[in-house]
């Protein structure tokens, strides 16, 4: 299914790089299109695993920071795969169809994910398995984006995090400024069949396009690169709905916890714009003016900005942000000048 899907793609004009499409054309006006438009991505660059059999559900509610219980066939959750230091190695999506879970991640952090979540299954009744092959992964962003999913006769998920299955396909509503979809597909030919009807009213844009919209809703992925960097609260995932600090224990559940209730955040992530064009990589490093040895921050995430420079998501020494002057790769590289973020952090909401 992957060699025809990407047949298609490249018959629709897609222009690739190994298996990442780079865009369709023209990269500045498929950005341009995504801040006001309607857009449709091939996700390519997430892959999934599948977990199931009689201890699947209580198997992945002792490892990820989320209450698992609560994802049925009508939602989804944000949540961490943590190592015993309370850092997180996967962060993924979670899906559920029948009795199988879902667990969409990055491709490249996907192997190292699946390799310690097996070390953890001991006598329990659960099978994991890379199940990238088994889907077409797409996404839709923009104001129509709701109109053209019914168009194509699926069902809606009306709520961010919420989630529909019809036929084939497999929606789930993500965050963004505007109404935002992730779609699984299971069959090719459904696949391609969304692509032209998509096609005609919205614009088919790169992955790069795609990761920005997920860096505008500040929404982190974690790749290869940034495995092991974070704790969640550093991510911020206290405040999208990725830690359940009420449910029970999971590898560096502890650590995390006691972030939460007896220590002082001193990192967080933010988000920021830096007026360079040559793109930061996840993991590299941002320093102060006034101090070119100590980092003090990382990139998780940055993409090309339609207006020019890049658009980031960088997890920072709380009183660096807030001293400002924070500049990429070294003490006097390209300035990281901080944005607002689309939701606010505790203090800012009036909670502890």
């Amino acid at each position: 299914m992957k060699v025809a899907w990407k047949t298609f793609l490249k018959d629709a004009g897609a222009e690739f790089d190994g298996d990442t499409v780079l865009h369709f054309g023209n990269p500045v006006r498929e950005s341009k299109a995504a801040q006001g438009g309607t857009v449709f991505a091939d996700l390519g660059f997430m892959g999934v695993i599948a977990v199931y059999g009689d201890d699947a559900g209580t198997f992945l509610q002792s490892q990820l920071s989320n209450d698992i219980s609560q994802v049925d066939e009508n939602s989804s959750q944000l949540s961490a795969f943590c190592t015993p230091k309370g850092r997180i190695l996967g962060l993924m999506r979670i899906f559920r169809s029948a009795e199988t879970y879902y667990l969409r991640l990055p491709v490249d952090s996907l192997e190292a994910v699946l390799q310690r979540l097996r070390m953890y299954v001991m006598r329990a009744d659960v099978t994991l398995e890379d199940a990238t092959e088994n889907f077409l992964r797409m996404g839709i962003s923009g104001e129509n984006a709701t109109a053209e999913l019914k168009g194509a006769g699926l069902t809606i998920p009306h709520a961010v995090n919420a989630a529909s299955h019809s036929d084939n396909v497999t929606v789930i509503q993500v965050p963004g400024s505007r109404p935002r979809y992730e779609l699984f597909v299971s069959a090719l030919e459904s696949a391609r069949s969304l692509w032209d009807a998509f096609n005609v009213r919205a614009a088919p844009v790169g992955e790069p396009v795609w990761r920005l919209l997920e860096i505008q809703a500040g929404i982190p992925n974690i790749f290869a690169a940034t495995a092991e960097q974070f704790v969640p609260q550093m991510a911020n995932l206290q405040l999208i709905d990725g830690v359940n600090f009420k449910k029970g224990c999971y590898p560096g559940q502890e650590i995390v916890a006691r972030m939460q209730y007896l220590g002082k955040l001193k990192r967080r992530m933010y988000l920021g714009h830096i007026d360079q064009d040559a793109l930061a990589g996840p993991g590299e490093e941002l320093f102060r003016a006034t101090d070119s040895e100590q980092a003090a921050g990382r990139i998780v995430d940055a993409q090309a900005h339609p207006d020019g420079g890049q658009l980031a998501l960088a997890v920072l020494q709380i009183n660096a942000a807030e001293a400002g002057d924070l500049h990429l790769r070294s003490a006097d590289g390209a300035e990281f000048r901080l944005q607002t973020l689309p939701y606010p952090f505790e203090q800012e909401a009036g909670e502890s």
